[in-house]
């Protein structure tokens, strides 16, 4: 079982992942304008489970869980600890500055189903 802790630097470092727009060549992508991704929670779980954003610019996720059949029923960030409810068929906007660049996992609250972000 992972641990989640919040912190100053963790915060930092989830916002600067997320803050990035694009995903590299093979990746699903759907958006509704410059700089958003969309991540879509199926009974496959968070698709996709990894997104490869360049570094340095800000990002938008829109997640929007579309199905029942899972746990996945919100999104906790690793390190930070933050956590998003999912409602059914609802798109989810989740806001993140430009900054740092590295890995951020994220995961459901049982930690079933997980995906990440990378900014290269």
């Amino acid at each position: 079982m992972r641990t989640f802790i919040a912190a100053p630097a963790a915060l930092a470092l989830a916002s600067a992942l997320f803050a990035t727009a694009g995903l590299s060549p093979g990746c699903a992508r759907q958006s509704s304008g410059p700089g958003e991704i969309a991540v879509a929670v199926t009974e496959n779980g968070f698709e996709p489970a990894v997104a490869r954003v360049p570094r340095g610019k800000p990002v938008t996720l829109i997640v929007t869980r579309h199905t029942d059949k899972t746990c996945a029923t919100d999104m906790v960030f690793e390190g930070t600890g933050q956590r998003y409810e999912l409602p059914l068929g609802k798109p989810v906007r989740i806001d993140l500055a430009a900054g740092v660049s590295d890995t951020l996992r994220y995961a459901c609250g049982m930690e079933m189903y997980t995906g990440m972000i990378v900014a290269k």
